[in-house]
């Protein structure tokens, strides 16, 4: 079925346009992006061949230009001196929000720097749909996909695991088992859940407790969406040092500076900083 929209179509300023596609049904495309990318003189996309699934849905005929990260940066300087000249472009991933850990970026900062007018057409986010479905905390911060080396991997997430908010990633099926092991080490006590082909016919959504995590046995169908549930604060735990840790403070105190006793502490106790700097400076002032 072709949308044909019944008002007259806006006469469009040139610019770069941010046009938001669908996830995966061709259905969830707003009409305003129909008609961004009907007026549009070149639609930019990774993949010609998916985009034009979406584009011959909707009878458009704008010229097609291959963008993506291989390319991003070679095409620069062609779109922006077909922007300055007047030209109308549009900007769409394979799925989704464009320019979200896609290609985009580089595009988006360059018109900035040329005084480019830059619109975004607003419509489907696989992260939005995946915190809306979570059931956690709608407080949360977007990571994007899992760095590729072992350490930093480790290291990112021990950082992140100490954020209150919710967290959501996006995973290549292939990698998603060597990620696990690391999730399940630094995420104790919270639960995650994996969005895999949102919107699509095999649509699903797999929800664990953390702790009982195991490695898929089969890699997964489709990239990943995977939102981790908000970290609890338990109330109960003492906001005061105890003696253990004065101990400890008072063994390191003629070995480490202030700060470095201040921040080993923390990591593992829920102490305020501020307590356990105070203590360190009692110390060094009573000798």
């Amino acid at each position: 079925m072709i949308i044909k929209p019944q008002f007259k179509l806006k006469e469009y300023e040139n610019g770069l346009y941010l046009v938001s596609t669908p996830l995966g049904n061709l259905k969830d495309i707003t009409l305003r992006a129909i008609e961004v990318l009907h007026q549009s003189d070149y639609i930019l996309c990774e993949d010609t061949r998916i985009s034009k699934n979406l584009l011959d849905k909707y009878q458009i005929k704008s010229k097609l230009i291959s963008n993506h990260k291989f390319n991003e940066k070679k095409n620069v300087l062609k779109i922006i001196e077909y922007l300055i000249s007047g030209k109308i472009i549009s900007l769409i991933s394979d799925a989704g929000t464009p320019s979200i850990s896609d290609p985009g970026s580089i595009l988006v900062n360059e018109c900035i720097n040329n005084d480019i007018r830059i619109f975004p057409i607003p419509g489907p986010s696989a992260v939005s749909a995946a915190v809306s479905i979570s059931g956690f905390s709608d407080k949360f911060l977007f990571y994007g996909f899992f760095p590729e080396k072992k350490q930093f991997l480790a290291n990112e997430l021990k950082k992140l695991s100490k954020a209150e908010n919710s967290l959501v990633f996006f995973a290549s099926p292939k990698k998603i088992n060597k990620i696990i092991p690391e999730i399940k080490k630094n995420f104790k006590g919270r639960k995650i859940v994996f969005c895999r082909e949102i919107t699509k016919i095999f649509e699903e959504f797999i929800r664990k407790d953390i702790d009982e995590l195991e490695l898929f046995e089969k890699v997964p169908k489709g990239e990943l969406t995977i939102v981790i549930s908000e970290r609890k604060i338990n109330k109960n735990v003492s906001k005061k040092l105890n003696e253990s840790d004065m101990n400890m403070i008072k063994k390191m105190i003629n070995k480490l500076s202030t700060k470095e006793i201040t921040d080993i502490l923390s990591q593992s106790t829920e102490i305020p900083k501020k307590e356990i700097y105070k203590y360190c400076l009692n110390l060094k002032n009573e000798k």
